[in-house]
């Protein structure tokens, strides 16, 4: 987290994602998961780090998995494999964001990616307090 402050407030938000990439050293054999709503649009400067981050990954021949709200924005059509959530425009936002919400669980908690079990955390509380 203190990297990305620190590059927003150096070199702007609109490169900041693109630039730690570049740091990461992201090269072919890297993907780049987007999760968005509208996926970014250059032609209305909306979200140009996330634009200028997926331009980078295809550059340097990274794969893009986007799962987004919109098919017209950058990140669906740029993308190896996009998830286009359908949604009512008057709720995009939410169902979207919801649904990623799922999927980003089911990454985080799958087995195969764990590098430690999991427990469950709990409270026991002394009855005679």
């Amino acid at each position: 987290m203190s990297e990305l402050t620190a590059r927003t407030n150096d070199e702007g938000w609109e490169t900041s994602y693109a630039q730690w990439l570049r740091g990461s050293r992201l090269g072919p054999r890297d993907g780049v998961l987007v999760f968005s709503v509208g996926g970014g649009s250059r032609e209305h400067g909306i979200s140009l780090n996330l634009v200028h981050a997926v331009e980078l990954a295809r550059e340097v021949g990274a794969r893009v998995l986007a799962l987004v709200g919109r098919s017209d924005g950058v990140a669906a059509r740029l993308a190896d494999a996009a998830i286009v959530i359908p949604a009512p425009a008057e709720r995009l936002t939410p169902h979207v964001e919801g649904f990623q919400a799922i999927l980003w669980h089911l990454l985080v908690s799958h087995p195969a990616l764990a590098t430690t079990a999991g427990k469950w955390e709990s409270l026991t509380v002394d009855a005679s307090a």
